[in-house]
């Protein structure tokens, strides 16, 4: 989301979806309060600091944790206060092993992905931080039903082997998908025993759909914009499984036709932020300067329906198949495009409801 205005981005988390309320990242607030850092203050007995060149793990727990931990508490308190009496689902995100692996570096200044062992500790530690996590989330909120969001836009680059090292001059090994496949597992199946359920998000090309029904995840997250025929067949077989598509067809910004938010972690909040398919009230376009108006909702959801008929799906499945969000980020927004593009979110997903030929 965008701004520093914690009261203000929570608010607009919780009225303009109301259907699935979020935890929203506000990475303007600096490091600590992006997604690699959120990610990184909640790890168990791994610690991390900033360096010029990025997140660096370190030996103890310094400035920077304690920074991040602060914005998350501060977030979860501010969260709790808007929930009160809150139930039903309730989103919150992190940053999925891999994509955490390929950004943070070892002491030497190569990325944790380098290093087998490391990416096996950072799992076991992420998995544990996540119980923990969602524990406490309980707590707060008693009668929400998590959602965690795995955000993983470096996992096809992890698997492809397109991860470049720090020198710039060579790319990290690619990770054998059983290897990928089964950390995320590990990551589902603890999330799943704490009562979420696991979705997967990520707004980079020729996501893996496959390996993350296989891993567990329920639903995937992803920039419809970015979806080639080639991978059509892959879309019918994880529908027929029972997996959910959030589609981000909402342009994540307001300064171009373009769909791409500034970071990550905004599009995390984003994703899921967006998946209602409740009616909700508001504005149908962006309301900063030179902002780009928004289509009519059920142009929004066009392509949406082409696939279907593509793939020869029935149109009665798309409202409990398809969730309607923003394509990535709202951390490049104006604010109050940020809100009238959940809005618009939730409005184009109830064609679906009302009119799903």
């Amino acid at each position: 989301m965008p701004g520093d205005d914690v009261r203000e981005a929570v608010r607009v988390a919780v009225e303009a979806v109301p259907t699935l309320p979020f935890l929203p990242e506000l990475p303007a607030r600096g490091p600590g309060a992006d997604m690699i850092g959120r990610t990184l203050g909640m790890l168990v007995e791994l610690y991390a600091r900033v360096e010029p060149s990025g997140w660096r793990f370190g030996d103890r727990p310094g400035r920077d944790t304690r920074r991040a931990r602060a914005f998350l508490a501060q977030d979860l308190d501010t969260l709790e206060e808007f929930t009160q009496g809150y139930e039903g689902p309730l989103k919150v995100q992190v940053v999925g092993p891999w994509t955490l692996a390929a950004s943070v570096e070892l002491r030497g200044g190569e990325a944790a992905l380098s290093d087998p062992g490391a990416c096996r500790d950072l799992t076991a530690s992420l998995t544990e931080g996540l119980r923990l996590h969602l524990a406490d989330l309980a707590r707060r909120v008693p009668g929400a039903r998590p959602v965690l969001q795995l955000d993983e836009p470096s996992l096809t680059a992890v698997l492809l082997g397109r991860i470049r090292s720090a020198s710039g001059y060579r790319t990290h090994r690619a990770v054998d998908r059983a290897v990928v496949e089964g950390a995320l597992r590990e990551i589902v199946e603890t999330a799943r025993a704490a009562g979420a359920a696991v979705i997967a998000h990520s707004c980079a090309p020729s996501v893996p759909f496959g390996l993350l029904r296989r891993a567990g995840v329920s639903g995937v997250s992803f920039d419809f914009s970015l979806l080639t025929e080639s991978e059509w067949d892959t879309i019918g077989e994880a529908v027929e499984a029972g997996t959910v598509l959030l589609a981000g067809v909402v342009p994540g910004t307001d300064t171009g036709t373009g769909a791409s938010g500034s970071s990550g972690s905004s599009g995390a909040s984003a994703a899921g932020g967006g998946a209602s398919g409740a009616a909700a009230s508001g504005t149908g376009s962006g309301s900063g300067t030179g902002s780009t108006p928004l289509s009519d909702p059920a142009g929004s959801v066009s392509g949406v329906r082409s696939l279907w008929r593509g793939l020869g799906l029935s149109p009665g499945t798309l409202a409990e198949s398809v969730v309607v969000t923003p394509a990535c980020g709202l951390a490049g927004a104006s604010p109050g495009y940020a809100r009238a593009a959940l809005t618009h979110c939730a409005k184009a997903a109830r064609t679906l409801v009302d009119d799903p030929e």
